[in-house]
């Protein structure tokens, strides 16, 4: 079977900052990770799926309102009914308040800030492919 995988690509506002500093809080990656594991699950079985569980969960690196996310996912291991997974929050543009409120740098190399693995289940009944 082919690799399925799925990228978005999303700016970080100032709604998305939960602390001093305007720091996002690493459930906001979580959640990014959640839909990247359905739009898997939708390639894959034609539904949304549930997720089961998360298996590990690291936080590497900070981001900011105004750091552009870039979240990866990548189903690893296909069972009768569950999917395994991993993903990957990468900073690809990184706001620079410090120089201007508008300025910001595209990253050469992406930094790293956040991993993790799961287990997302699509029922029997609701397998379409």
């Amino acid at each position: 079977m082919e690799k399925i995988t799925s990228t978005l690509r999303l700016r970080m506002s100032h709604k998305d900052a939960h602390y001093g500093g305007s720091l996002v809080d690493g459930a906001h990656m979580v959640h990014l990770f959640g839909d990247v594991a359905t739009e898997l699950l939708i390639k894959a079985d034609g539904d949304e799926g549930l997720f089961l569980r998360y298996d590990e969960v690291e936080f590497l690196a900070p981001t900011y309102a105004g750091d552009y996310i870039e979240a990866y996912g990548e189903i690893t291991e296909f069972g009768n009914t569950s999917r395994k997974m991993v993903f990957e929050a990468r900073k690809v543009v990184a706001a620079r308040p410090d120089i201007s409120p508008s300025a910001a740098d595209f990253l050469e190399e992406p930094i790293v800030v956040a991993r993790a693995k799961g287990i997302c289940v699509t029922p029997k009944e609701a397998k379409r492919k």
